[in-house]
């Protein structure tokens, strides 16, 4: 089959060079190779993209892992209820988060007192901001710092920049974009708080099982294209493809966003597997800051590893 007569796969995903390999699978055929044709779908934050996914609105979010576990622990800020069907089915990357903050902030204790923005405050990387600042003395329960929701990361750079916010997690191109704008690269979330399974892509149980010849196919060619991204004469090829999906993204922050998001010790997964430590690490930031308070410790729950 080609052209428009392949089976059609939906992927819904936030904005950002964290979807390099789906761009280079789309650009470079490994989709249609793999036998489907992928419609992208842009949404500006986690509770809009939740939301979407219960309604069957598309097939496969590009998400962080921690909100496909709110969802199905009923802990999600959307108003939708537990959706048990919610599973991730391929790990891509930890989430590249920094913490960046504000020109005037040297160190993370200067936060103290001020605002910080999130997606969403019960779902997402809300909790590894909560865990970095309890690490380092601050307490968002004891007051010691206030957080706003503020949508995706385009949102939320946008707030930072304006000076709406002191700090927020930002991610590849937009950490990159906002240290050459002067403000100040705190810390990578992985450097305090070790592994952690960030983005996934995740499917809803009955459709997975309907169509599982469509996530096995998605899967294959994601893979492909990870590995097409860490060939080192590629490089200027998989810049064009990025620049090409992102075309406000000037060369020098796409060569920058190529060295963070394939850096071999911190880059995209090569395996496409799910990172059973980091996920380990969002059931136990989950236990500590999800509510209703719930220890989760079964990370089986919340996956299917079994395609692709």
């Amino acid at each position: 089959m080609t052209g428009s007569k392949l089976p059609a796969v939906t992927v819904n995903v936030f904005p950002g060079g964290f979807n390099w390999g789906v761009y280079v699978a789309q650009d470079k055929g490994f989709f249609a190779e793999a036998g489907i044709a992928v419609e992208v779908q842009g949404t500006p934050n986690s509770v809009t993209q939740m939301t979407d996914f219960s309604l069957s609105r598309f097939d496969i979010a590009m998400t962080a892992v921690d909100n496909i576990v709110a969802y199905v622990e009923g802990q999600g800020e959307a108003p939708i209820g537990p959706q048990r069907d919610f599973m991730a089915v391929m790990g891509s990357d930890s989430g590249f988060l920094s913490l960046v903050a504000s020109p005037t902030v040297a160190a993370i204790e200067d936060l103290a007192g001020k605002t910080l923005s999130v997606d969403a405050m019960t779902t997402g990387y809300a909790f590894v901001l909560y865990e970095i600042m309890r690490r380092h003395g601050l307490d968002k329960d004891r007051g010691d710092y206030e957080v706003v929701r503020a949508g995706g990361m385009v949102q939320r750079w946008t707030g930072l920049r304006e000076g709406k916010h002191a700090a927020t997690l930002l991610s590849a191109p937009y950490n990159i974009i906002a240290k050459n704008a002067g403000f100040t690269e705190l810390v990578k979330a992985t450097d305090v708080i070790g592994p952690y399974q960030g983005n996934v892509a995740a499917v809803r149980r009955p459709w997975a099982q309907e169509n599982r010849s469509k996530v096995d196919a998605y899967i294959r060619a994601y893979r492909r294209a990870i590995a097409w991204l860490y060939e080192a004469d590629n490089r200027s090829e998989a810049i064009s493809i990025l620049r090409h999906h992102l075309p406000q993204m000037p060369p020098e922050i796409a060569e920058a966003s190529h060295r963070e998001l394939l850096d071999p010790a911190g880059g995209f997964f090569k395996t496409c597997e799910i990172d059973r430590t980091g996920l380990d690490c969002v059931l136990e930031l989950r236990s500590r800051y999800g509510l209703p308070r719930k220890q989760l410790s079964d990370p089986a729950k919340y996956c299917d590893l079994s395609f692709g």
